[in-house]
């Protein structure tokens, strides 16, 4: 059974993309006064990140790879939602999320410290990023955090296909497997729009299917 200073680390993850992020909820039915992600524009590509809150391989592709989408204006064409759950469970005998393994700023924050093997810091990210502790504290106390667990716990569990391995990456509802490092083609593909980000230009869209050939869905 995990900890309850691993659990609540858990919870704080999802509270922090509930208050932080502006695209991050999906319809359930235990979860409807949730506002859904806006579809203005219907050109804007989804990109969603299934992971896990404390593993080292999630963090690190926050970290190193993820963070590409704020460089060259790629966010501008993308909704990007984090869905922090992976391979966690609810333990049916007292409700707690159990974690396999040990927002955006904040989120990066937080990841850092797991690949430096320092989760336990993660309270020193509100200080350095001038952020107040309070509404993440009252998400865990008041219930939502429970919620949002119930609610990405669903998610997960509904992909189709399963994810094999994390991060699992999806592109318009397409999991690009194991070449998810590249998941900038993969956006720049999907995007119809007629003005292009720097991104796109930079990495041009060109045919997957020979990466699809490759088996995608067998981790790296």
């Amino acid at each position: 059974m995990a900890s309850t200073k691993l659990v609540f680390s858990f919870v704080i993850i999802l509270c922090s993309i509930f208050l932080l992020l502006p695209s991050h909820a999906a319809s359930h039915s235990d979860f409807g006064d949730m506002q859904k992600p806006s579809s203005l524009d219907s050109q804007m590509v989804n990109l969603s990140v299934y992971y896990e809150a404390l593993s080292p391989s999630c963090a690190a592709f926050i970290v190193q790879n993820l963070a590409r989408i704020f460089d060259d204006d790629l966010i501008s064409i993308t909704d990007l939602r984090m869905v922090p759950w992976g391979n966690a469970h609810i333990n049916k005998t007292d409700s707690t999320t159990i974690c396999q393994d040990k927002y955006y700023a904040l989120i990066h924050c937080i990841e850092f410290f797991v690949i430096e093997g320092r989760h336990s810091d993660w309270q020193s990210c509100f200080n350095s990023l001038g952020l107040s502790e309070k509404p993440i504290l009252e998400c865990s106390n008041n219930g939502t955090g429970a919620k949002l667990q119930a609610l990405y716990g669903y998610e997960t569990a509904h992909l189709d296909p399963p994810h094999m391995f994390l991060p699992w990456i999806v592109v318009n509802n397409k999991p690009i497997g194991k070449d998810y490092r590249n998941f900038t083609t993969y956006i720049c593909n999907e995007y119809k729009g007629k003005v292009k980000p720097d991104a796109c230009k930079l990495h041009p869209p060109h045919n997957v299917s020979s990466i699809k050939k490759r088996n995608p869905f067998h981790p790296v």
